[in-house]
């Protein structure tokens, strides 16, 4: 008698295997979204927080140094007289 000449159908004993194996533990999806969702907020409120702020940084100008800041060029009132 040979290996192959068995009583037993090979089929049904990989359908019984199938059933007995331990099934795949299935990934969650809900933390990965939670996670996105997280960083899409985060970066639209770090982005209005960016365009409603005022600016940090200013340039100064370049001013002449026989030229005092409190007065105003010739022909124009100074800033504290203006209507």
């Amino acid at each position: 008698m040979t290996v192959a000449d068995s009583a037993l159908d090979p089929d049904a004993l990989a359908q019984a295997r199938r059933l007995l194996a331990t099934p795949a533990p299935s990934e969650r999806l809900w933390p990965v979204l939670a996670a996105a969702a997280f960083a899409a907020v985060a970066a639209l409120a770090l982005a209005g927080a960016m365009i409603t702020a005022p600016p940090v940084v200013t340039q100064h100008l370049a001013v002449e140094s026989n030229v005092s800041l409190d007065e105003a060029p010739p022909g124009e009132t100074p800033f504290s007289e203006a209507p």
